[in-house]
């Protein structure tokens, strides 16, 4: 684990976009019951987070379409709040960073490591648009 002084702007870099942290199991999993989507963004110290990921969530928020709900876990920092939020990733094995969409609980999208580190932060922001709106959009009544 790394001092937390040090992750802080990390974590910050989301929570001011309006992401909530989910630091416990408990914040997990009271989150992952609200109804609705939810993003689940796994947040990462590693330069792929920083340059990539972190900012292609935050050009992505900036959409129109957007989950319910999104939070985020610190993988390597918030270690039991990362575990219960991967054990809803259905059996993918677990990276870091990695941006999730789940629907009433159940996974519908996953973004991994390897889609991320291999990217740009708008190759990814669009991306997550896309899926904003094949998962996340209000059906016209």
């Amino acid at each position: 684990m790394y001092p937390e002084l040090m992750v802080i702007p990390m974590r910050e870099e989301l929570t001011k976009a309006g992401i909530a942290e989910a630091r416990t199991a408990a914040d997990v999993d009271a989150a992952l019951a609200e109804p609705g989507t939810t993003m689940v963004v796994v947040n990462s110290i590693c330069g792929c987070a920083a340059g990539k990921m972190r900012p292609g969530v935050r050009m992505a928020l900036q959409g129109n379409v957007k989950p319910d709900h999104a939070i985020s876990v610190f993988a390597g920092q918030d270690r039991e709040a990362t575990e219960k939020a991967r054990g809803y990733f259905g059996g993918h094995p677990p990276t870091s960073p990695a941006i999730a969409i789940l629907r009433d609980g159940q996974l519908i999208y996953l973004m991994q490591r390897s889609a991320i580190e291999s990217s740009t932060a708008p190759a990814i922001a669009a991306e997550l648009n896309r899926a904003f709106e094949a998962y996340c959009a209000k059906a016209n009544v």
